[in-house]
């Protein structure tokens, strides 16, 4: 039996008993297939590093999904009709991607800033209209994507994000950026496309001229 298992628009309905009996999968697509609910017995999936969930219909996740704690390479739940996550996700520490995109989060779930291993977070093309403090432990992240979504500010945590190299804040109706973003040591690239209601800082010039690619 491989450790791999990609059942991609499959057309399935509900995942068959089956793939939870396979312990030794390490990676599983189950994307595209009109997916309504993922049973408990995931969990049973021990080895898993890599989950595709995308393009379903998805309103909830099972709290046993926290169980996976060798999730690390990715983490696909995008295009779904989730609103929040199992708070028992924060224990997924090693997980490197996250993509939450095309789903209807109006907060970022806390469980998500518990994931300290995070390097990549997407989060489009949701009514988010806050981030939470606790966003800057999130130390090792690179990438926050965060186009389309209905954030008019960012908070000041976010100038705990050391790692941070690009954020995308295209579609937004930001109307402030905090300037702990200038602080960033290794941010070289804020994409503002589209951002039609911000007075651009002055220190943006600063972040320019040492090299950061502002796209407005």
């Amino acid at each position: 039996m491989g450790s791999h298992l990609n059942l991609w628009k499959q057309h399935l309905g509900q995942v068959p008993e089956s793939v939870w009996e396979q312990a030794g999968l390490e990676t599983l697509v189950l994307a595209d297939n009109d997916l309504q609910e993922i049973p408990s017995t995931i969990a049973r999936l021990e080895r898993l590093r890599m989950l595709d969930l995308g393009h379903n219909a998805l309103r909830s996740l099972p709290e046993s999904l926290g169980e996976l704690e060798n999730l690390s390479d990715f983490l696909y739940l995008h295009d779904n009709r989730l609103t929040s996550l199992p708070s028992s996700l924060a224990r997924l520490k090693r997980l490197r991607y996250l993509n939450i995109s095309e789903n209807a989060f109006e907060t970022l779930p806390e469980c998500i800033c518990a994931m300290h291993g995070l390097i990549e977070l997407r989060a489009c093309d949701n009514p988010l209209a806050g981030l939470p403090e606790s966003l800057q432990r999130l130390t090792a992240l690179r990438e926050l994507h965060l186009r389309n979504t209905r954030l008019k500010y960012l908070p000041d945590a976010i100038g705990g994000l050391l790692e941070l190299r690009l954020i995308d804040l295209r579609g937004t109706p930001l109307e402030y950026l905090p300037p702990a973003l200038a602080a960033l040591p290794r941010l070289g690239k804020i994409d503002l496309r589209w951002v039609p209601g911000l007075e651009p800082p002055a220190w943006l010039a600063d972040l320019e001229a040492r090299g950061c690619l502002v796209y407005r």
